[in-house]
């Protein structure tokens, strides 16, 4: 028996207009939209598994009806249960020069480490060009470790995977550093809130 489940989401598109052009307030109106509709068929609380939209998330929590979990808070508590202190953050190229771990991970007395420009640039096409498209290429999953290691020549201890598709490349036995699959931990956050007294089997996704 699994807690119930309800889903709501825009067409990535529709965000990636606002995202492009740095209209966060967008941004949150579409998840404030999801977040209602949610909440009129009994949501009690939300999550979001993409990371990038979470500039907004200030926003949204503030206005929204229900609660939302944090994706990289999620994140966060997982690399203080490993004692990791330094993280790479992989994604999109708005996720990685973007506040959302940075400002998250501060809070844990965590430090954030993002790729080179260049790096970032690649990394980004790999997301948008190959991999929502159901394109994996054994030469980008080779990049991407490339990437993680300079990362870790760097001093970071861990990678986070922030962004829904990487973790489909990405494979951790033989990743230079401990991943974190951001959009898991969520996952599993949302389950131990789900399923806490006051939450009888019930949560929103969106």
């Amino acid at each position: 028996m699994h807690p119930e489940v309800s889903m709501h989401t825009y067409p990535l598109g529709e965000y990636m207009v606002h995202i492009r052009s740095g209209n966060w307030p967008k941004v949150a109106e579409l998840m404030l939209s999801s977040a209602k509709k949610l909440a009129t068929i009994g949501a009690q609380f939300a999550i979001c598994p993409d990371n990038t939209i979470h500039q907004a998330f200030a926003l949204v929590a503030s206005a929204s009806p229900i609660p939302w979990l944090h994706i990289a808070e999620a994140v966060a508590d997982e690399a203080r249960a490993k004692g990791l202190n330094t993280l790479a953050v992989t994604g999109t190229k708005y996720l990685m020069t973007g506040p959302v771990y940075p400002e998250a991970l501060a809070k844990f007395n965590l430090s954030v480490q993002i790729p080179e420009e260049p790096d970032r640039e690649r990394i980004d096409n790999i997301i948008f060009k190959e991999l929502v498209n159901g394109v994996f290429l054994e030469q980008s999953r080779l990049y991407l470790n490339t990437v993680i290691q300079k990362m870790k020549d760097r001093g970071c201890d861990g990678v986070i995977l922030g962004c829904t598709e990487i973790p489909l490349l990405v494979d951790p036995q033989d990743c230079p550093l401990p991943t974190l699959d951001s959009t898991r931990l969520l996952a599993r956050a949302a389950l131990r809130e789900a399923l806490k007294k006051d939450h009888p089997a019930s949560a929103g996704d969106v």
